[in-house]
């Protein structure tokens, strides 16, 4: 199996690369083996670097897990961003950031595990590792979508953040049951939330 490709910055070439590949070992390993199961001796076979190398950006494999998720959840949100698009009514923008958004997730299985079933896995750091990222989520949907045209009234923060509780718990449910290549079937049952939480009076701003 091969590992998804990791958004990553690449300032320093070799350690930005090397930072990379031990994501995208991780993610292998733990698509592979399960979180649990898997060893630093795994990561770094699958990232063809040492076990120095490892512990020159990660403490333990669960710091490198909260990493990997933090990287691939911001690389989900990126993919949200470039979706939207203000020419467009805010039901079709609202239609295509969905699609982008759960193909993006049904294109990257390996990492799936990671998002949304092994991170909770850690205990407290992962939690809050998962609280910091729908956090970011909800501070998006709060910038992007307004509830009111007229006055401009931003989402209330509450409301965002049950709103990505929501599509998570509909992603987990349905790669838990039907498998990740069926992910993009939600976009209808997002797109259907999204609206009432919002309301028809919603627009996506810059």
């Amino acid at each position: 199996m091969h590992a998804p490709a990791i958004l990553t910055a690449r300032t320093a070439p070799d350690r930005s690369e090397h930072r990379r590949r031990l994501l995208e070992g991780m993610a292998g390993a733990v698509a592979r083996k399960g979180y649990a199961d898997v060893t630093i001796a795994d990561i770094v076979a699958e990232a063809n670097v040492s076990r120095r190398t490892f512990y020159e950006h990660f403490d333990s494999k669960a710091d490198c897990l909260m990493a990997l998720y933090v990287s691939a959840s911001r690389h989900a949100l990126q993919v949200l961003r470039d979706a939207i698009d203000p020419r467009q009514p805010w039901t079709a923008q609202v239609e295509g950031a969905m699609r982008a958004y759960l193909g993006y997730m049904a294109g990257n299985p390996a990492l799936l595990r990671t998002l949304f079933i092994e991170i909770l896995s850690l205990g407290g750091p992962g939690l809050a590792v998962r609280r910091q990222v729908h956090r970011e989520l909800a501070e998006f949907i709060q910038r992007t979508v307004g509830t009111d045209q007229r006055r401009r009234q931003r989402l209330p923060y509450e409301s965002a953040l049950a709103l990505v509780g929501a599509v998570h718990e509909l992603v987990l449910e349905r790669i838990e049951g039907a498998g990740p290549a069926r992910l993009e079937g939600l976009v209808p049952s997002v797109c259907d939330l999204v609206r009432r939480i919002v309301g028809e009076e919603g627009r996506a701003t810059n």
